[in-house]
């Protein structure tokens, strides 16, 4: 689930059972996933509420948490584990990092080397839509930081 194919007139928890049953869920199946997910998300009975009234990091948690506990075939993680207070991105990383040691194939998409690091073992590095690096995490996140590190300096350079 994307959050920008939540249905934001429906509430959480509807976008979540209806997120599961386009994955092939019963309805029954979709609705069992509903306790953990308002658990998981900590939206509480804000699950109750239209998705329209949610904050941004509302709707990245209930994507999030939709997308973890109902099952795909390739997980597509774009930057979630920036969002959310400590305590939920920790959760979000621990389930994560359970799902990469797993049996599910996980792309996560992020600007944050060091999580990118913590996370991956293989790496590719895009930039305008081509492959700039891949390898091993640590080779890839240390060469792209410190070509952000070139970039900024330049641009600092460039202003002077």
């Amino acid at each position: 689930v994307k959050k920008r194919q939540l249905k934001s007139d429906l509430c959480g928890c509807e976008n979540g059972r209806l997120a599961a049953m386009l994955k092939r869920y019963t309805q029954k199946q979709a609705i069992s996933f509903m306790d953990d997910s308002k658990e998981f998300s900590e939206l509480g009975d804000y699950c109750n509420e239209p998705v329209k009234n949610y904050s941004a990091g509302m709707r990245s948690r209930l994507a999030f948490t939709t997308a973890l506990l109902t099952h795909v075939d390739v997980l597509l993680i774009d930057e979630i584990l920036s969002v959310g207070d400590a305590h939920f991105r920790g959760k979000a990383l621990a389930a994560m990092q359970g799902r990469i040691t797993g049996d599910q194939t996980v792309v996560f998409v992020s600007h944050m080397a060091d999580q990118v690091e913590k996370m991956c073992d293989r790496v590719i590095w895009l930039e305008h839509g081509k492959i700039v690096a891949e390898g091993d995490a640590k080779e890839v996140t240390s060469a792209y930081t410190e070509s952000v590190a070139r970039a900024s300096k330049a641009a600092i350079e460039h202003q002077a």
